[in-house]
């Protein structure tokens, strides 16, 4: 009887070790599964400042592989979406707020094509590596040319002015969405984070330019917008809507993000949220005033560094600087688990087909884990973890999107038919 004991006890104990290496085994095969999955599907992320990045720096060169977190290095270019196993990206077109005059918008407009132009050109001298992408189409067969696909989306719709005409310009320019408003109020309608009210949502030109957009295929963005302007836009668009970079609103209370009943009308639109890696949208972290006090001295070389206006030595002297006060005094900052929990809530309320990625890299985002194009993987890896499957995870890193970009197509087309004008 004790020789039985001791044999059972024996093999027990040699499961228990085969499972834990099993285990072990299977947790460190999560990055190569990871890799393997990016490799296999089509990835996009629907917000890359770089335009305004190479603006504020621009001897950037594209094509060269900068050292992460390294000043002035970025959060994107084409190795490192290369090596993040990032198929396709918008680059966003972005224009801040300005005077709502002739003068302003006319600067705005100007700025905007110089940000398409500037694109357009990097994709021009880097053939090898990427094209420009105007449909879903074109994105899977650049991709599986092992190329990169561009797409182009305008965040802020102030460089439309108060002409019509401009939504048909930008769109044969190779805008394929516009997010509404940005930070304050514009000609279209109110914006999240303004402190008044001007239009209670869409105004008279903003409906205008939403049946255009639907009109053209132009995918209409609600992020940045007023809850009454979603509200409106849910009510008139006849295509799904997109917020190309906002989270839920129940785990990050800021108004930039979605509360429930907005990611259920989402949901019903048939439209898609890509959840933004930005820190202040995923979690709010305790303050840090030391590493505040600390960095107030270098906040102007640090801009200047960003410019350009510093020679190399001097940069590096910035640099160094930043650094030994990032290594004494960390900051706080949410962690790439901390954005799968916004994919999980999401996934809760609007089921899994709703939702995508827009890491507003180059303005903002960034977070532990996940700070630039090169470890887009590492939220893969997370979700591979937290049990979704292949199929789910295809679904959010650009499935989704690329369902509800074919769908804006599509009722274009029939809008174009039947012959309606939004003008």
């Amino acid at each position: 009887m004790k020789r039985k004991m001791f044999y059972l006890a024996l093999f027990s104990l040699l499961l228990l070790s085969a499972t834990r290496g099993w285990a072990q085994k299977s947790g460190d095969d999560l990055p190569r599964r990871a890799a393997d999955l990016h490799n296999k599907i089509l990835t996009v992320d629907t917000h890359i400042d770089w335009p305004s990045h190479q603006l504020r720096s621009p001897d950037f060169v594209p094509r060269e592989r900068h050292e992460p977190g390294k000043m002035g290095s970025g959060q994107w270019d084409l190795p490192r979406m290369k090596e993040g196993g990032l198929d396709a990206a918008f680059m966003s077109i972005f224009t801040s707020q300005g005077a709502r005059t002739d003068s302003g918008h006319a600067q705005a407009k100007a700025h905007a094509l110089k940000l398409i132009e500037l694109t357009k050109k990097m994709v021009a001298d880097n053939p090898d590596l990427a094209e420009m992408a105007l449909t879903p189409e074109e994105a899977y067969r650049i991709e599986k040319a092992g190329k990169r696909a561009i797409f182009m989306g305008m965040e802020n719709g102030y460089p439309l002015g108060k002409d019509l005409a401009n939504v048909k310009m930008f769109y044969d320019l190779g805008v394929r969405y516009i997010t509404m408003t940005h930070t304050r109020n514009n000609e279209l309608g109110d914006s999240s984070t303004d402190d008044k009210k001007e239009w209670n949502g869409l105004s008279p030109l903003g409906e205008q330019v939403v049946k255009e957009m639907n009109r053209l295929g132009i995918l209409v963005d609600i992020s940045h917008v007023s809850d009454d302007l979603f509200w409106d836009v849910i009510a008139m668009t006849k295509a799904p809507v997109i917020a190309s970079h906002s989270s839920a609103r129940a785990l990050c209370d800021h108004a930039r993000n979605m509360n429930d009943e907005m990611l259920k009308a989402v949901k019903k639109n048939g439209g898609v949220v890509q959840v933004c890696l930005l820190g202040s949208y995923i979690k709010k972290m305790p303050p840090n005033p030391e590493r505040d006090e600390a960095m107030k001295p270098l906040q102007g070389k640090i801009r200047a560094a960003r410019r350009g206006e510093l020679s190399d030595e001097e940069a590096d002297k910035v640099w160094a600087a930043y650094q030994a006060i990032d290594a004494k005094f960390p900051a706080n900052r949410p962690t790439v688990q901390d954005a799968a929990d916004h994919i999980d809530h999401m996934a809760k309320i609007m089921g899994i087909d709703h939702i995508g990625i827009g890491s507003d890299f180059d303005g903002g985002g960034g977070l532990i884990g996940i700070d630039d194009v090169s470890e887009m993987p590492n939220l893969t890896k997370e979700l591979l973890k937290r049990g979704y499957s292949e199929n789910d995870i295809r679904k959010i890193w650009g499935g989704n999107l690329m369902r509800v970009f074919s769908e804006v197509i599509k009722v274009s087309g029939q809008i174009q038919a039947n012959g309606v004008s939004s003008h």
